[in-house]
């Protein structure tokens, strides 16, 4: 299993309100997530892109956890069914492999208020790509 530190300041688990990962097993994640004020707009319901961010974010670590750190997770597709509003306070996005092979997967996952109500589900199509070819083609810094 890999260490996963607390997330850094300004990064995308800081952003997204990351608290900490409560399960990363192959095919398998979960991560608490606190939602602010900050992330909401009218009527303090989280924004749909935030919501969107913690689902993908726990299937990612699920394809994390089976293949390792070595294959970066590239989304293909997503799909989010909001089911209520998401509202300020902690959050578990739960994220699993359903089926796939070495190079594309299917995940799915859902977003929990505190007292385990489903608050929206996802589905994404995820590829696998080496992590030497993703860095190989990054820019800037």
């Amino acid at each position: 299993m890999i260490n996963i530190a607390e997330p850094t300041p300004g990064s995308l688990p800081d952003t997204l309100g990351q608290q900490r990962i409560i399960r990363f097993e192959p095919g398998l994640a979960a991560i608490e997530y606190r939602c602010g004020l900050h992330m909401c707009h009218s009527g303090g319901v989280a924004q749909g892109g935030f919501v969107a961010g913690w689902i993908d974010a726990a299937m990612a670590h699920a394809v994390m956890a089976k293949h390792g750190m070595d294959r970066v997770p590239i989304s293909l597709d997503l799909k989010i069914s909001y089911f209520a509003p998401t509202n300020p306070g902690l959050v578990i996005a739960e994220g699993w492999i359903e089926s796939g092979g070495s190079r594309t997967l299917f995940a799915e996952g859902r977003l929990l208020d505190a007292n385990g109500k489903v608050l929206a589900k996802g589905i994404s199509t995820i590829r696998l790509i080496d992590s030497a070819r993703v860095s190989a083609t990054m820019t800037g810094g």
